[in-house]
């Protein structure tokens, strides 16, 4: 259990393992507790890394909306890899967590040794598509306000995120969830590291985003999980951990 602290917001985060650096970004309204199953499975190769985004978990819930945004879940995913001293590591995340590796990959190209992107989107060119999700965004804002911790729903990284209250959730979706420009999807065409791209057959909203980025992604590996809906690393965890096995043990670290 540690925490790196950034203009006095404290973000959670779990080291495990040693060996070659892999960070782990969780969805929306997860947290850390969801790569259970592949700390146990990677640790004994792979020093890997988890934490709690701003308003989740263990994280600080700050009052401030502008607390809540890429650049500060970026800045606060090198401050990790500072504090773990890495130069350097694997960023892979799912849902969120994937948006948010490929805004590290952004920021920190040359801190970036690989991404695997889990059952995500790489944001909008359309302008018309990116606010019609964020008006999604907006109203898991307001369910979160009107519900508190309620609003969660029922599926298994959600029931054991551990979070205190739903007003962090509510702000991070504002922030976070919500996306403001085309510049992640306009990256893609140059990212340059080994990139795994990998879905669940059952996630049906996510395979053409899958698709998409495979093809824009030179040499982007793609993988579908059998039987795995968006939670794939949960749904499936023996075939997710053979899948990121198999791509991590291919890179020269």
């Amino acid at each position: 259990m540690a925490y790196i602290e950034r203009d006095a917001v404290r973000v959670y985060f779990e080291d495990h393992g040693t060996g070659p650096g892999v960070l782990l970004s969780h969805g929306f309204s997860a947290s850390s507790t969801m790569w259970r199953d592949q700390v146990a499975a990677l640790k004994d190769r792979f020093r890997v890394i988890t934490w709690d985004m701003r308003g989740h978990g263990q994280s600080d819930y700050p009052d401030d909306p502008d607390a809540y945004s890429e650049a500060h879940s970026v800045a606060d995913m090198a401050a990790i890899l500072d504090a773990c001293g890495l130069q350097k590591a694997v960023i892979g995340g799912l849902s969120l967590g994937g948006c948010a590796a490929l805004a590290f990959h952004l920021y920190h190209p040359g801190r970036t040794a690989g991404l695997m992107l889990f059952d995500t989107g790489p944001g909008f060119k359309n302008d018309a598509a990116r606010a019609a999700w964020n008006a999604t965004a907006q109203a898991r804002a307001a369910s979160f306000e009107a519900e508190g911790l309620d609003a969660l729903g029922d599926a298994p990284a959600l029931r054991i995120a551990g979070h205190r209250d739903a007003t962090g959730l509510a702000h991070a979706a504002r922030g976070m969830l919500a996306q403001f420009d085309d510049r992640m999807i306009q990256s893609l065409p140059d990212i340059a590291v080994p990139t795994l791209v990998l879905v669940g057959s059952e996630d049906v909203r996510f395979h053409a985003a899958t698709d998409y980025m495979t093809g824009k992604i030179t040499g982007a590996q793609k993988v579908m999980i059998d039987g795995a809906g968006h939670e794939a690393n949960m749904d499936q965890p023996a075939a997710f951990n053979e899948a990121v096995a198999a791509f991590l043990d291919g890179l020269t670290l």
